[in-house]
């Protein structure tokens, strides 16, 4: 027995003092000549190794290289791709002899990874044969073989020790774009003790000036490798923004993720400046504050956030997403539910008028003169690629909207895009105590674009939401539209030319303020020439009319306004396509009280009004001579009928204009 304690003690000497002599005897040039050459001939590229190359067997099988570099091919910025101040690997000895592998070190220090694409789209990180070309693809595994490459079906044992990148930079250059991004002081630890304990990775890199976080645990990466399902936490931190992953990640030909996805940013104005290197060109003080937290699960084509809960700046919103790529086209389906949508944070502020830029007074008398403004309408091709761009089906509500003055009550909208079809249905909108539904189709899935709307609202307080919306306040009444509108072109132009529809419009008991239209009948100077008066207004019980639309020719023949001692009457067009407008308004004074319901064809004294010019430049005047005419007219039918001159007026009144029958008619 002691002997053979001998003879063993001896062998061990033997052993040990052969791996620790094996390093001098391994010839380290010859191998690191032979390593040059077989990188060289497999992938086409330079590998230098510059410094010390040290090999050991014992107590761990180690190799230690420094200043070690692989090149780009020729033609780039960029002379290496990878380049390592210094790599030291050492596997523990006795597990390797038992199968198993323990790294005991893999540490890189100061590496650095350019990544180039070069003027014509090439990437240095793509690798040829020595010849030039592309290596052949491997051929595919006969049926009931595993693939070539395969993972083999047994994993055996690692388990990782010192294992971390120091020090390391990422470059990537775009030469199309001409620009450059770099990633630097880059560390990282990675902790494995086995593949059924938890791997852990801690790290650190800083991109433009801001340092970035990173942190990561998969609770058993065996199960992930296998195809299974573990639980992992994911978490990015800067103080530009914060995003964290807490839930499970599957992986194997089922890999996706389900879990908590929480993303929070102080300011999306500071992040967009960080991420692009140039401040946000968007007006507003808004985009500040954001964050969301949600369910997220991706697996395949499929990205789904579920019961999300999303802050921007003052507005708070709950919605569910999703997301699939696997179509012809993305689709998007979801929700969202908006509390109270405030874009005034998000609008340029409200120029003020110019001066001189106001509208010509009525007593001007100028304007277009009827002569058309030269039409703006584009000629362009209409594009409506992007409507083809996704499918869509999304449903939006919002308790409040505030844009400008305007505030829009509850209100539901539906949005169904697919193959270039949209349909956006107003289902709910509540507007200055009136209520109202719309729709609007547009048909991108030919050349040019289809129009089909419709909008019909009941009950809105006109005068709030006109001084709101424009800041008009001289019509009051309670208001009701009915419009339907539907065209088809390839530019602007042809769209506007091509529309047709109809449409009614009504306001009860109300008033036109700032004109008189009674006083303007009993004194046509001081209605036209006298300034306005706020005070001065024109109380109505009915007013209103209907329209239709033909090729791009608005045609209103009805329009009528009831109202005690005056009737007013209105007819004309509002042409589309050269924007222009030719409308007469008839007021008459009657002797009636009767508001609401009263005759329309009540007789008496009428002032016609003309409405003419370029929509940038109307012009409103009386038209006189038609007046004067008209009681002329009157006269004669007076005196040939035998009743003197008491037939100019109803019950023998006198005209209150002077009436010269030369000037009528000549001399």
């Amino acid at each position: 027995m002691k002997k053979l304690l001998i003879a063993a003690g001896i062998l061990v000497v033997l052993v040990v003092g052969a791996l620790v002599a094996l390093p001098m005897f391994v010839p380290v040039e010859r191998i690191k000549d032979e390593l040059v050459a077989q990188v060289r001939n497999a992938t086409g590229r330079d590998l230098s190794i510059q410094g010390k190359v040290s090999v050991s067997a014992f107590p761990s099988l180690s190799v230690q290289v420094s200043n070690v570099a692989l090149s780009s091919p020729a033609g780039f910025s960029s002379k290496d791709l990878v380049r390592l101040g210094a790599l030291d690997v050492r596997l523990k000895l006795l597990p390797v002899l038992s199968g198993r592998v323990e790294v005991d070190s893999f540490v890189l220090i100061d590496p650095t990874i350019t990544l180039e694409v070069d003027r014509n789209g090439k990437a240095n990180w793509v690798f040829d044969a020595p010849d030039g070309k592309n290596a052949a693809p491997k051929p595919a595994a006969k049926q009931g073989e595993p693939a070539a490459g395969a993972s083999p079906a047994a994993i055996p044992e690692i388990s990782l020790g010192d294992v971390r990148i120091a020090n390391g930079r990422l470059i990537y250059i775009d030469g199309p774009a001409k620009t450059r991004e770099e990633v630097e002081a880059i560390d990282l630890a990675v902790g494995l003790k086995s593949l059924s304990d938890p791997l852990t990775a801690k790290g650190a890199l800083k991109w433009r000036s801001k340092a970035v976080e990173l942190a990561l645990t998969v609770a058993k990466p065996r199960a992930l490798i296998e195809g299974g399902t573990t639980a992992a936490d994911i978490s990015i931190g800067s103080d530009a923004v914060k995003l964290a992953y807490k839930g499970d990640v599957t992986g194997g030909k089922a890999a996706g993720i389900k879990g908590v996805l929480d993303l929070s940013v102080p300011s999306i104005r500071t992040l967009a400046q960080w991420a692009t290197g140039k401040p946000l060109e968007m007006a507003g003080s808004g985009l500040g504050p954001f964050s969301l937290k949600g369910d997220l699960a991706a697996g395949g084509t499929r990205v789904g956030l579920t019961r999300a809960d999303i802050v921007l700046d003052a507005i708070k919103a709950k919605g569910d997403f999703t997301v699939d790529t696997g179509g012809v086209r993305p689709a998007l389906k979801g929700r969202l539910d908006v509390e109270t949508l405030d874009l005034n944070p998000y609008l340029p502020p409200e120029q003020p008028a110019k001066a001189g830029a106001a509208a010509p007074s009525p007593s001007s008398g100028g304007g277009g003169g009827g002569k058309a403004a030269k039409s703006d309408w584009s000629d362009d091709p209409i594009d409506a690629s992007g409507l083809k761009a996704a499918d869509v089906d999304f449903n939006l509500s919002v308790a409040a909207l505030k844009v400008r003055k305007i505030v829009v009550g509850k209100s539901a909208l539906h949005l169904l895009l697919k193959d270039g079809r949209l349909a956006a249905d107003l289902t709910e909108l509540a507007l200055y105590k009136g209520a109202g539904k719309g729709r609007i189709a547009l048909d991108g899935s030919q050349p040019g674009i289809g129009l089909d709307a419709g909008f019909a609202l009941k009950g809105l307080q006109a005068e709030p939401f006109l001084t709101d919306a424009a800041d008009f306040s001289r019509l009051d009444g309670t208001a009701t539209f009915d419009v339907q509108v539907a065209g088809k072109g390839r530019t602007q132009r042809q769209l506007i030319q091509d529309l047709d529809g109809k449409g009614a419009v009504s306001f009860l008991n109300g008033s036109i303020k700032g004109i008189n239209l009674a006083a303007m009948v009993r004194n046509v100077t001081s209605a036209f020439t006298g300034a306005s008066k706020e005070a001065e207004k024109t109380d109505f019980a009915e007013l209103g009319g209907t329209f239709t639309i033909t090729n791009g020719i608005v045609s209103n023949q009805d329009l009528a306004m009831k109202s005690p001692l005056l009737r007013v009457e209105g007819k004309g067009t509002v042409e589309l396509p050269p924007r222009t407008v030719h409308y007469r308004i008839d007021p008459k004074a009657v002797a009636s009280l009767e508001g609401q319901g009263g005759k329309s064809d009540a007789t008496g004294i009428g002032v016609p009004v003309i409405v003419e010019g370029p929509w940038d430049n109307l012009s409103y005047r009386p038209d006189l001579e038609a007046l004067v005419k008209g009681q002329a007219t009157k006269a004669i039918e007076g005196v040939l009928g035998g009743k003197g001159t008491g037939g100019l007026l109803p019950g023998g009144g006198k005209s209150p204009l002077p009436i010269n029958p030369g000037g009528l008619f000549g001399r």
